[in-house]
């Protein structure tokens, strides 16, 4: 999985959490994905159709009602699944894990494992624009998952970012992945 897949994968806020259910053995029926993810309906059913456009899931040949269908994942969807099942496990706080729902929490992570200058975060995750990558970076900092320095050993000094602790554990289930 490449990094734009990352950004797509992410975009939907409950993607992660529907594929670390699939990944955990939960039925791929709506009904108990719904109920699992507390999630409303209009957002589940966007991230569902999401993760079916992304080839992550599919449906169930032979398996639920027309209206009501069973999703199952695929080759490429269960090396996702495994992802966010890890990301489960290591931010099992349900308030934490809102903050990976965020569509650049995950891929600003991802890049962060070293230290990274804003403006190289912002070329490698090229469509986002400076005012959203600057408050992901705030609302990462505030909760402390990421870091940021001033590096002042060169003409001009300038900040770099970094993922600690919680967000270094992030990133580092991104990197076995990627």
């Amino acid at each position: 999985m490449d990094i734009s897949t990352l950004v797509k994968l992410t975009s939907r806020a409950w993607s992660l959490n529907i594929l670390a259910l699939l990944h955990s053995g939960l039925p791929g029926r709506q009904a108990p994905l719904l109920a699992a993810t507390n999630a409303s309906r209009t957002a589940f059913t966007s991230s569902l159709a999401h993760l079916v456009q992304l080839g992550m899931i599919e449906r169930n040949p032979g398996h639920g009602h027309p209206l009501r269908p069973e999703f199952r994942l695929t080759t490429t969807g269960r090396q996702a699944a495994e992802m966010a099942h890890s990301f489960v496990k290591t931010v099992p706080d349900e308030r934490e894990f809102g903050i990976l729902r965020k569509t650049w929490t995950v891929p600003i992570l991802a890049m962060t494992g070293s230290p990274y200058r804003f403006s190289m975060i912002k070329s490698d995750l090229s469509p986002i624009t400076d005012r959203a990558l600057s408050s992901s970076l705030h609302q990462l900092e505030a909760q402390d998952w990421i870091r940021r320095d001033i590096v002042t050993s060169g003409r001009m000094p300038f900040p770099t970012y970094q993922a600690v602790n919680t967000g270094a554990a992030i990133s580092r289930v991104v990197d076995l992945i990627l």
